[in-house]
Parts: C-alpha cells; structure tokens; sequence
C-alpha cells in the first residue's frame, strides 16, 4: 500500500499528473483492492507490466523514465516470471519520482558466520511450532518470522515464542504444548429461539461514505473515509454470518426426511451415496463442492447407507436447518478454541 499512499499524498501536494507504474500485473500488486481503488478514483492512471530501466537526465535534470514492457507467465505451480515483449522501451515524462517499495525484511546486521541457518529471501529458518531458529537460544515472531502477515498473527507468534522461551529457560521439551482447550454449547433457547440474530440479507455489502474527490484533494490532512453512521453500521453488523456459530449434526438423530435440504438457502446439504473417491462426492452434490482449500462436512453412514454432505464453503449460518429439523438432528453450537498464553497457569 506504499505505493497508494505516496501517489495519492502527491495529488494532495500539487501533484497535477501523478501516475503508478507497476512490474506486476494489476491483479498480483500487494497493495489492498480497496487501497488500489481509492487511487484510480483519484484520477491516479496505473501502468502496470512496465519493468524500470533507466532515469533519463538532461543537464543535470531528471526529465523523465524509460521502463521495459513485460508480460506475466505463470508455470504449474503457480510461480510467475515477467517476460519481456521485445518492444521498445516506454517513456514517461517525469519531474519527481517517488521509489514506492514498502519495506522489507533485512539482517544485515545478523553475522553469517555465527551459526545461523537463512533460507529463501535471506530470512532465518525458523520452527512454525516452537519459533526457534538454528541457534536454539534465538527465537523469531511476527514478519521477521514468516514474512508479512496481521497483526494479530504477529501476537500470537510472541505468545508463543515466549513459552518456548521459558520451557528453554528451564532445560524443558520447547516443543511441547498443551492441547488447545475446544468446546461447543448449544445456542437454542427455545424451539424457534436463538441467542444470534442470523437472518438472511440479501443486500449487497454497503460501501463506506467517501468525502467527494475534489475537497479530498484540496486538504492533505482530511479525512478520506467518512465511516458508517449509527444506523448504517448497525445495517452493515447484521450481515454478520457468525462464523463462530457452526451447524453441529446428529446422526442418531436424523430421520432422513430431506427437510433441511429443502429450506437450506444456498443448497449446501446434500444426501446422497457414499463416494470412494472425495473427488467424485464433490461433483455429485447439488451444487459441486470446487473449492478444494475448504473440507466438506461427511457424516457417519445412515440407516438407509446414505450420508450427509454438506459444503462448508457456501454455508451462511443461517440455522434455518436447525429450525425446520423435526428431530432437532442438527444444532447451533458456538464453537470455542483457546490455546496456551505466555502469561497464562495451565
């Protein structure tokens, strides 16, 4: 996002003719869709596939770049290389040019001579379990860890390190963890009741109020984003899908009587025979399950040899299956999971 906030701090500044060039694809750039979209909206053009070459310098004055136009060519696993066309090189003319690279990992100042194992993008090998790096009392977390992510995850990570951190301080097994603590409690109050408001909204996802362009532009310190108004964000908190709240399914319990299939919105319950292969369950369902990157939900066998399939990807908690099931063969639990704290007694 760098790169999104520097062009659009220029038109700010005076910037009249302000331009991204990117090496990427549209589509591969870092920057937040939403980052990428204010820009354009700011009348901010993005060149993308343009590699730089050279700064070009008349008198001693920068008049512009020259960049090499290149075109994205991905192998089977998905690695992209930037191949050039072959055409001549594009310039653009320029008075300032602002190096929009973010920032990066770097241990410069780590001695490559001390015993400690780098691997890809120059960044210390570090255990995803204990957070410990190939010198056993040096430990890793957040971006230095594992590259850029959350800030959450960045915690989690110093939570963790820190037990492993006082397991090694006392000659302990740093690999060692307590399970993580899991639990389900039913969210039915009463036959039709719930303790989660999960009707289905049907409204597409309202946008966030902009200031208008003009007097965004003409105030470097105002504020963008004018944020939801009470009633327009207590609109936008109801679509909420409760995604803490899972459909909990009782074999024992079920009749087969196909209700739930019938009042199920998305159609993401099926039953249906038991495949050898997951491959071919998936495609039989009444919508084909194609997102690989998420489980389906496979029950135990019924009495009649079918099973219950559901496809977790589409499913939007809405209960409605919990409430049309005579036999109460599916529930809505809210579903708990804690793992260990520094900090925290076991």
């Amino acid at each position: 996002n760098t790169a999104m906030d520097c062009c659009r701090t220029s038109r700010r500044l005076g910037g009249k003719d302000v331009k991204v060039v990117v090496r990427s694809p549209q589509k591969d750039m870092k920057a937040s869709d939403w980052e990428i979209e204010d820009a354009i909206r700011e009348d901010i053009p993005i060149y993308e596939n343009h590699v730089p070459a050279e700064f070009v310098v008349e008198n001693g004055k920068l008049t512009g770049m020259k960049f090499e136009k290149v075109t994205a060519e991905y192998d089977e696993n998905g690695k992209r290389s930037l191949v050039p066309t072959g055409e001549d090189l594009v310039f653009m003319e320029a008075d300032e040019v602002i190096i929009a690279i973010g920032q990066d990992n770097a241990f410069p100042w780590i001695e490559r001579d001390i015993g400690m194992e780098f691997g890809d993008w120059d960044m210390p090998v570090v255990d995803k379990v204990t957070f410990q790096s190939s010198i056993k009392k040096v430990f890793f977390g957040g971006d230095a860890a594992f590259g850029p992510e959350n800030i959450i995850t960045a915690v989690a990570h110093g939570h963790q390190a820190a037990v492993s951190i006082d397991k090694f301080c006392h000659d302990a097994d740093v690999t060692e963890r307590l399970a993580p603590m899991t639990n389900l409690v039913s969210q039915k109050m009463g036959f039709h009741e719930w303790t989660y408001d999960a009707h289905i909204d049907h409204t597409d996802r309202r946008l966030v109020p902009h200031v208008d362009k003009d007097t965004a532009l003409n105030n470097l310190k105002l504020e963008v984003e004018k944020g939801f108004d009470t009633n327009l964000g207590y609109e936008e908190a109801m679509r909420c899908l409760n995604c803490d709240v899972q459909t909990v399914f009782s074999e024992s319990l079920c009749i087969e009587c196909d209700a739930c299939v019938d009042v199920c919105p998305t159609e993401c319950i099926n039953f249906t025979e038991p495949e050898e292969e997951e491959a071919d369950l998936r495609q039989k369902l009444l919508v084909a399950a194609t997102n690989w990157e998420q489980d389906i939900y496979v029950s135990d066998t019924l009495k009649t040899k079918r099973v219950m399939v559901k496809d977790e990807n589409v499913c939007l908690h809405c209960g409605l299956c919990a409430e049309r099931c005579p036999t109460s063969a599916w529930d809505m639990q809210k579903y708990l999971y804690n793992v260990t704290k520094a900090g925290k007694v076991a």
